[in-house]
């Protein structure tokens, strides 16, 4: 696979028939990135944020929306209705470490949509878009007592460490060797 860079589109069919288009997340998506966000349940708020905050401040839309393609990477997987308009229903994204040569990736799923693949297709093109760049290691946090995040990740190969990092979070750990 070829690096992603801001032409990325990928069609695909979820588990239920729903057709989604997975791009990189762009500086005009700010106004859907909000709705997704603020749609979340308070469970899935709290899982993504490690806090259940509904406030995004536009500082924080707008480094979500604003990605590199290197350093800080973001697929967003979206329904487009039949006006043409998007509805964002999912999110993932990694970040180059500011030690050593890997990054952390965090994702979020609408409710409605989870564990009909979409997650599953945005961290495999993650995966594989971080392996060809050169990153080593791909890690994240997640919340101990999130059963469905970890299963996922374990699925995908990560390691979990039992240790928590911080509290309640245990990293999780891929290597892109």
């Amino acid at each position: 696979m070829n690096q992603i860079n801001r032409d990325f589109r990928e069609t695909c069919r979820l588990a239920d028939g729903t057709d989604v288009v997975i791009r990189p997340i762009l500086p005009e998506d700010a106004d859907i990135e909000w709705e997704f966000v603020h749609g979340l349940s308070a469970q899935s708020r709290y899982y993504r944020f490690c806090a259940g905050t509904r406030d995004l401040t536009p500082a924080m839309v707008s480094y979500f929306t604003h990605i590199d393609f290197s350093v800080h990477m973001a697929l967003i997987a979206v329904i487009v209705k039949p006006d043409g308009k998007e509805r964002e229903i999912a999110v993932g994204r990694y970040f180059k470490l500011d030690t050593g040569n890997g990054c952390e990736f965090a994702i979020v799923v609408d409710d409605r949509y989870q564990g009909l693949g979409v997650g599953h297709r945005l961290m495999e093109l993650l995966i594989e878009d971080a392996r060809t760049k050169g990153y080593a290691v791909m890690e994240g946090e997640v919340v101990a007592d999130n059963r469905r995040m970890l299963d996922f990740v374990r699925e995908l190969g990560f390691r979990v460490n039992r240790a928590a990092s911080e509290g309640s979070l245990l990293k999780v750990e891929l290597s892109l060797a």
